[in-house]
């Protein structure tokens, strides 16, 4: 068993993809809102 700290490059790319694709999908989400709302 590893422990969770140790250093696995897989994994870290694996995280370092989902933290920048939720940061991408956050910001397409707030650009779409203030498209929306701009507007009003």
């Amino acid at each position: 068993m590893q422990p969770v700290l140790d250093p696995n490059p897989q994994n870290g790319q694996k995280k370092l993809l989902a933290v920048l694709g939720a940061m991408l999908a956050i910001g397409v989400v707030i650009a779409v809102i203030a498209t929306i709302a701009a507007p009003s």
